[in-house]
């Protein structure tokens, strides 16, 4: 699936302890931005989101998690690296089993590689770090 040219339906997981939010950092070129995101990926063909996110989080990060409770869908438009894209996003609030929780996790996704971090909500409430798409605000028991 090409993310650039279709509507691409992405499960999302929502992770919090102690205030934070366990989110991946990017960086836009063209906006030249740092944005962060929660993790996830794309919903597979005959896979459900919830499965999903257990196996995106396994290859992502290497952690066993634990899918609680669904939490909404969004419809989320936006360009990234100057191109448009269409996702609709499946939200679901998980755990991080102890054993395999890390303050940093190193992401290897389509070749590369970036940073996953828990980062305290109020820097994404007061605006002081981005967080796409907004509306996992609305969804944190902020």
């Amino acid at each position: 699936m090409d993310k650039f040219k279709e509507i691409r339906p992405i499960a999302l997981g929502i992770a919090i302890k102690n205030n934070k939010l366990l989110v991946g950092e990017g960086y836009d070129e063209v906006k030249k931005q740092t944005f962060y995101r929660c993790l996830g990926g794309g919903i597979e063909f005959l896979e459900t989101s919830s499965d999903t996110l257990t196996r995106e989080f396994q290859e992502e990060i290497g952690a066993n998690i634990i899918v609680k409770d669904f939490l909404g869908i969004c419809e989320n438009i936006f360009t990234y690296q100057g191109k448009k894209a269409h996702e609709f996003i499946v939200y679901y609030s998980i755990d991080i089993l102890d054993g395999d929780y890390r303050e940093e996790y190193t992401i290897q996704d389509n070749g590369k590689k970036y940073k996953a971090k828990w980062i305290d909500i109020d820097e994404f409430k007061n605006k002081n770090k981005i967080l796409y798409p907004e509306d996992v605000l609305n969804y944190l028991a902020i």
